[in-house]
């Protein structure tokens, strides 16, 4: 056994010698954090509203729900989760001050689970920035607004946990790019503002996990501005679509060595819709898509990502695996249809 402890007589000091223990002030990092906290919350805070779905005032026949939103211009541009106005005839929007106006829906995105409300009867509202989200930081703090439960104007903060998630959207595609935070969120969270210290909109909160402690997330603020100018332009996100389902499947080893890939995964073509784009262009249930437009195909979701606005009315090459061999396809993707709006 290794004995460290000196030899020499008098290295050790005396209780009455040694240096005292200097008392770390924690006060003025708290007061830093806390006015950081606060600063946030005094700029954005009035820009967030309470949105409730449902029925019109008054009206007892049935139950409507709540969530959160995001003014974005002073006439009145509001972003929210689409799964927080789903298919209501009715939207109601509630500012700090209590004040309730009507809202139209101007677009919805499931697969981003976003949504555009314009508040009708817009005066000049106080609104929040959104900011680049790619500037994120792991750590970084972070600070969320909205009406949890209902309690409205509630504050919570926390760090980015991670960056860069994927989860999956009511629509069955995946959200890319999406923040994960320890800020406290609860159901009526949905569609408000995740904020970083600068006071700029980083994130739209979207989901917790059920059971989960401090595992939450908000759709990145980038995205939003993709999808906020896409419903602007169009009144929905354009997107290719080639007409087939599928699902994500295994590549044989013996395959991959045939044909020359490296694919250990691709998307499995189980339906091919009846005259659509796929049907045209000869691909047969079985097949199994490696590669579309130069991109490695490693399961369904990366076929869906792919099939972007950027390829829509263009001639892609894409290569599958039929009974084992190589098979090179050109396509020619169509433009989704819309996600529709009860009206």
């Amino acid at each position: 056994m290794l004995d460290f402890t000196s030899d020499v007589a008098g290295d050790a000091l005396s209780p009455a010698q040694a240096p005292s223990a200097v008392p770390v002030d924690d006060r003025a990092l708290l007061d830093a954090y806390s006015n950081a906290v606060i600063d946030v919350t005094e700029r954005v805070g009035p820009a967030v509203v309470r949105v409730e779905t449902g029925p019109k005032a008054g009206s007892r026949a049935e139950r409507g729900g709540l969530g959160s939103g995001i003014v974005i211009s002073p006439d009145g541009l509001v972003l929210t989760n689409s799964h927080v106005v789903g298919s209501s005839k009715a939207i109601r929007l509630r500012d700090v001050e209590g004040v309730v106006t009507d809202a139209q829906v101007l677009g919805v995105d499931p697969d981003t689970d976003l949504a555009l409300l314009r508040a009708n009867h817009a005066r000049d509202l106080r609104y929040a920035a959104l900011g680049n989200s790619k500037s994120l930081r792991r750590g970084q703090l972070v600070v969320a607004i909205g009406n949890p439960l209902g309690f409205e104007s509630t504050v919570t903060a926390g760090v980015v946990s991670a960056l860069g998630r994927s989860i999956r959207s009511v629509s069955g595609r995946m959200i890319e790019d999406v923040i994960q935070t320890d800020a406290a969120l609860n159901p009526g969270n949905s569609g408000g503002a995740l904020v970083s210290s600068a006071a700029e909109v980083i994130g739209i909160n979207t989901a917790i996990i059920q059971g989960a402690q401090g595992i939450c997330f908000a759709v990145a603020s980038n995205t939003a501005q993709f999808v906020l100018s896409e419903i602007i332009r169009h009144g929905y996100v354009r997107r290719a679509y080639i007409g087939v389902s599928g699902q994500t499947a295994p590549v044989p080893r013996r395959h991959a060595l045939l044909a020359g890939v490296e694919n250990k995964m691709g998307a499995l073509l189980m339906q091919i819709e009846p005259d659509g784009p796929a049907a045209r262009a000869g691909l047969l249930p079985g097949d199994v898509v490696i590669k579309l437009d130069g991109v490695d195909i490693n399961g369904v979701d990366d076929l869906i990502r792919v099939l972007d606005r950027d390829r829509i009315g263009r001639t892609v090459a894409m290569d599958v695996l039929r009974l084992g061999r190589l098979r090179g396809i050109d396509i020619h993707p169509v433009e989704r249809k819309p996600a529709r709006q009860a009206s």
